[in-house]
């Protein structure tokens, strides 16, 4: 079995006597998407935020690639090849499609001293910014403005954000949310792909699309891991079905 490229070890976090994580354990493996999924307040945001570092677990340790990155902020675990997408879009809507992924690649391997010359005059920060476009399909939107992208597409954007960092891992908070059908099936072909550049932690409360996508599930409900392993063994758990997934 290949070495585990993110552990997750008995992480706890609570907020005066509600415990939103209870010793949660987690393992992605290379090349893989392991989904995370529960009921409304089952704690899944809140273990997304203290993996890419926003928010400081009470106990517990997380591992990239065998290194402990619990005390790191959130910029040092960025380069150190951790990216996430959030629930509601947060692109720059009065910049192009191009400018948008430049600037996350000038977040992650730039310096502030970039900003003395033009965005569209690097020429180092437009090759990987336009390879992340084409790995989603939107190179033939770069100098659209990102406003006037569709919905679809504006999730398609943030997912280049994410892959112009070149990270190993990749935490997407419900990327489907809000797409349409057509669009959410364009969006589960690219995220299938996507395994291939990096290993993926999905939320997500599409449960066929998880299914669809997922090599390993986890469970939760009130903080805690109550199911975790194969997609058929999770979807065939009593006390997953009974949590969440339910009868049919």
């Amino acid at each position: 079995m290949a070495e585990a490229l993110l552990k997750v070890e008995a992480l706890s976090k609570h907020f005066g006597a509600l415990r939103v994580s209870d010793r949660v354990d987690l393992t992605l493996a290379p090349a893989t998407i392991h989904a995370v999924i529960g009921p409304n307040g089952a704690g899944k945001t809140t273990l997304i935020h203290q993996i890419c570092g926003t928010l400081r677990p009470d106990s517990g340790r997380i591992l990239l690639a065998g290194e402990d990155i619990t005390r790191l902020p959130p910029h040092r675990r960025a380069r150190r090849g951790l990216a996430r997408s959030f629930q509601i879009t947060s692109l720059l809507t009065e910049m192009t499609v191009l400018e948008n992924a430049m600037l996350a690649v000038l977040g992650v391997h730039g310096s502030a001293f970039a900003f003395v010359r033009p965005l569209a005059q690097s020429g180092t920060l437009r090759a990987p910014a336009l390879e992340a476009l084409d790995r989603v399909g939107l190179a033939d939107r770069a100098a659209r403005l990102a406003g006037s992208l569709s919905h679809g597409e504006k999730r398609q954007l943030e997912l280049a954000l994410a892959l112009a960092a070149t990270p190993r891992v990749m935490l997407l908070d419900e990327p489907l949310a809000g797409a349409g059908p057509e669009e959410a099936a364009r969006l589960i072909g690219l995220l299938a792909t996507l395994r291939d550049h990096c290993a993926i932690i999905l939320v997500e409360h599409d449960v066929d699309a998880v299914f669809r996508l997922a090599d390993a599930v986890t469970v939760l409900a009130q903080g805690r891991v109550i199911a975790h392993g194969a997609p058929d063994a999770v979807r065939a758990d009593p006390a997953a079905r009974a949590a969440y997934l339910g009868e049919d």
